[in-house]
Order: C-alpha cells, then sequence, then structure tokens
C-alpha cells in the first residue's frame, strides 16, 4: 500500500509483480513509484517480503523491517535496512514510524530466516496504523488514538490460519481502536493459480463493513479497491 503523508512518501509490504510463488494477482500489477522515502515491511512471508519487487526500487530505498530481516534483505542487494522491534521508532522527514506488536508466524518458509512480525503506526498530520499481517490481540487499544487504521480482513485463501484476521476480527480490531476511518485491506489481490475465485474473494470487506456497523458505529469504513486511492 502507497502511503503519502505531508509529502513523504512510504510504500508497505510491496508486491509489484503479476504473480508471488503459486500466487497469481487479480488484474494489471501497480505501477513501480517514483520517488519514495522508505518501505515498510511487516513480516517475512513472500506475499509480503516480495525480493523481486524490493529489486524492482532503487537500490538505496531506506527499507524498514523486523528485527532478523536485515541478513536476507542484504543479501538481496538492498543496502539501507533498519531493523526495529514493537516499540522503536525511527525518523522518516517530519514522520515518526513506530513499530507495534503484531501476531503472526515470523518464519520465511521452508529453510529461511524469523523475525518477529510487526505493524507500523505512522504519525504525521494523521496518525495511520498499519497493522501488516496479524490476529486480533488486546493491546491494539494502546494504540490509540489513531486516525486511519489499514486492518487485513482476509487472505489469499478461503481458510485463514493462526496469524491472521477474517471480517469479524479486524472489526472487534476497529471496536479496540475507534480509528476515525477503518480501510480493509488483505483482500481481492492474490489468489491461488488455478483455483476458483468466490464469494471467499470480494466479500470480505463488505463482511467487515457490516460488522463495523454494529460493533463501532462512530467508525466510518472505506472500502477501496485494489488500485483506487484515499484521500484525507
Amino acid at each position: 500500500m502507497f502511503l503519502e503523508l505531508g509529502g513523504v512518501r512510504l510504500l508497505t509490504d510491496p508486491v509489484l509483480r503479476a504473480r508471488v510463488a503459486h500466487l497469481r494477482r487479480q488484474g494489471p500489477a501497480p505501477s513501480v513509484p517514483g520517488q519514495l522515502d522508505a518501505v515498510l515491511l511487516s513480516h517475512l512471508h513472500y506475499d509480503h517480503l516480495d525480493l523481486p519487487s524490493l529489486r524492482l526500487l532503487p537500490r538505496d530505498v531506506r527499507v524498514l523491517a523486523p528485527a532478523g530481516a536485515a541478513p536476507l534483505l542484504r543479501g538481496a542487494g538492498i543496502a539501507e535496512v533498519e531493523e526495529l522491534v514493537p516499540g522503536q521508532a525511527a525518523r522518516v522527514g517530519e514522520l515518526r514510524v513506530e513499530a507495534t506488536p503484531a501476531e503472526h508466524d515470523g518464519r520465511r518458509r521452508p529453510l529461511g530466516p524469523r523475525a518477529r512480525p510487526i505493524g507500523f503506526v505512522v504519525n504525521g498530520a494523521h496518525r495511520v496504523y498499519f497493522a501488516g499481517d496479524t490476529d486480533l490481540f488486546p493491546e491494539m487499544a494502546d494504540l490509540r488514538p489513531v486516525g486511519v487504521a489499514l486492518l487485513p480482513v482476509a487472505g489469499w485463501a478461503r481458510k485463514l490460519g493462526p496469524g491472521h484476521m477474517d471480517a469479524e476480527q479486524a472489526a472487534r480490531a476497529a471496536e479496540l481502536l475507534r480509528p476515525g476511518i477503518a480501510v480493509p485491506i488483505h483482500w481481492g489481490t492474490l489468489h491461488p493459480r488455478g483455483r476458483r475465485r468466490g464469494a471467499w474473494f470480494e466479500r470480505p470487506p463488505h463482511e467487515f463493513a457490516r460488522r463495523v456497523a454494529r460493533l463501532a458505529p462512530d467508525v466510518e469504513v472505506r472500502i477501496l479497491e485494489p488500485g483506487a486511492a484515499l484521500g484525507l
């Protein structure tokens, strides 16, 4: 996801290709952004840390990543890597970017490294929470106040294993966070090759909106189709 706050341009967990391993993208791949101030990486899974996509970016791009990710990234030719653990923060231009906890598997299978997954809170004119991939956890309430919450509501398969939120759990996350705006993410983009897409692929953001209306009616939900933009 591409974020621009106060003239600072950030890219989260970029996948800029038509395919990742056995996954295929629904619709065209996004264009490679121009100027970037930093890339935010939440964890090491292939659909979030895609080395070929990172190699499409300028070689000197700054990457903020979970602790344990630097050897993998530097080995791929990415020099400007800064590791963060939950509670640590970095300055990117006028923004303060803080790593937050995340409940997710930290391994890069099958034999790759391990790094503790994180999310990010970006502080500028708006306070934006990017959850990465995570299960629901009670300490989300400690991240308040949040202006915009980017919350995963699904995945690339019908069933989600531990470390993910479905529409109901993401709505409960919105209830804990109480953001001004909640944007459902992590849906409608990647799917397994040859597998039929159906309601599981397109329904989650709408289920999320209905459940947020019940659990946290003061939270505004904005559903963005892949490639769409949100202005604040």
